[in-house]
């Protein structure tokens, strides 16, 4: 049925045509981000493993705080969308102000808690005693950068809700380049070692706070006068649609915990390759994160219209996309995995795990992609559910598991193939499920079609 239900060729093309023009924004700004990542990884690569270990052991933290701003930033799109649809510009600007309080409150929670804990949490993931003083001096100055970085993004989903991607896009790019230009210049100009990294990330974030709040205040997308807002219903609407989006952002945090502790069995140098590696897939899927971006509210769009061709059609063309460019971005990590090692590490033993990693990771990043856009595109079609069983058991069924099988056999390489298994069966697993859910949404929009292929 789904296959008969397809746009025809030149409502294809419109529809590939809108939906780069959605992308192109976003993914110039993840790439930005990523970049400055890596950048900050291979600077604080020079100071050594130790310092390395220390921001891998950092990693899962940051990814549940990520994790977190994404599932408000889900509700803010969702919402604030709905409210715009409906006419009542005020109330969404109303609700813009309590999206950037709400958010502040709760990051600002959670990264209290990650610093009372951090002795448990470290505990926890296995950290050895002499990395142990290097995080209890990071994390202060990190856990304030990523409340900033909290609070631009936050910035970015009202102008995303709005139906603004350049803005948000440019803004990205400005403060990678800020953060990249100060990063040098705070850890070895100023001798501030890792500490440094986070102070030229609170820096660059705190100049795009400066530059984005007023441009969305002015711009009326935003407002704390909340005279005749219902806050706590309010904040029940947005908790009640960011729930299970937070949820389903938080499991590849808690697997990232759990990969760590494996691979912390195998020493400092395999915990910073780890870390180097996971900062090279997040740079190689950046189109992939941009598409998790923009497709949705095409989707959503096309749902309120009951258009499923539409939908189905935009679905394939991403899909189709991911793959060529996947298996495009593995073959030049494949070309430079022993260069890349030599730039991002001094340590010997940390460039060959990582080399080991680039050799066999890459080449599942399409199906990993194919996932990661199922999970996206059924929260937009309201299967929030089914967006988090995909993530459950993509991480805790298919990717886990076979790390561990792997790393059990064959050691850490081992470990590597597992995790090459695992993002492939995570991949088929996800597009089985969706399509499930997909037979679902369509009879439920066109039972006549239904009709017709059961007779």
């Amino acid at each position: 049925m789904l296959r008969r239900n397809v746009a025809d060729p030149q409502h294809s093309g419109a529809l590939s045509r809108q939906l780069f023009s959605m992308t192109w924004p976003m993914m110039f700004g993840v790439l930005s981000l990523m970049s400055f990542q890596l950048v900050d990884s291979a600077f604080i690569g020079q100071l050594g493993v130790l310092p390395l270990a220390a921001q891998g052991f950092t990693l899962p933290m940051q990814m549940i705080i990520i994790g977190l701003q994404v599932g408000l930033g889900i509700a803010t799109t969702a919402v604030i969308s709905r409210v715009h649809g409906s006419g009542d510009e005020r109330r969404a600007r109303q609700l813009g102000g309590l999206v950037v309080l709400t958010g502040a409150a709760i990051v600002a929670l959670i990264g209290v808690c990650i610093w009372l804990l951090r002795g448990p949490i470290l505990t926890l993931l296995s950290a050895p005693s002499d990395v142990w003083p290097l995080i209890d001096a990071y994390w202060p100055s990190w856990l304030i950068s990523s409340w900033f970085g909290a609070m631009v993004y936050f910035a970015y989903s009202l102008c995303r809700a709005n139906g603004n991607t350049v803005l948000p896009g440019i803004m990205m790019v400005v403060t990678s380049v800020l953060n990249m230009i100060l990063d040098p210049i705070f850890i070895f100009t100023l001798d501030l070692g890792l500490v440094g990294a986070a102070l030229a990330t609170i820096v660059a974030f705190g100049i795009g706070m400066l530059v984005m709040f007023p441009a969305v205040i002015h711009r009326h997308w935003m407002t704390f006068n909340w005279c005749g807002l219902n806050i706590l219903s309010s904040v029940k609407e947005l908790i009640h649609i960011m729930a299970p989006a937070m949820l389903s952002q938080l499991m590849p945090p808690l697997a990232s915990m759990l990969a760590t502790k494996l691979v912390a069995g195998f020493g400092a140098a395999a915990v910073a390759a780890w870390a180097l590696g996971s900062r090279l897939e997040f740079f190689s899927i950046v189109v992939v994160l941009a598409l998790t971006m923009s497709l949705p509210p095409m989707v959503g769009r096309s749902l309120g219209r009951q258009d499923m061709p539409a939908i189905t059609t935009l679905i394939r063309l991403a899909v189709k996309f991911v793959f060529i460019w996947q298996l495009g971005i593995a073959a030049v990590l494949l070309a430079l995995c022993f260069w890349l090692p030599t730039l991002l590490s001094s340590d010997p033993s940390v460039r060959e795990i990582l080399t080991l990693h680039l050799q066999w990771v890459p080449v599942s990043l399409g199906p990993l992609g194919v996932c990661m856009l199922m999970v996206s595109v059924s929260n937009a079609l309201g299967m929030p559910m089914r967006a988090l069983v995909i993530s459950c058991l993509r991480l805790f069924a298919c990717f886990l598991p076979l790390i561990w099988l792997g790393a059990l056999m064959g050691g850490i390489k081992g470990l590597f193939i597992g995790a090459m298994f695992g993002n492939l069966a995570a991949g088929i697993m996800a597009w089985l499920c969706f399509q499930q859910g997909m037979h679902r949404v369509v009879a439920k929009f066109t039972p006549r079609v239904m009709a017709e292929s059961n007779g």
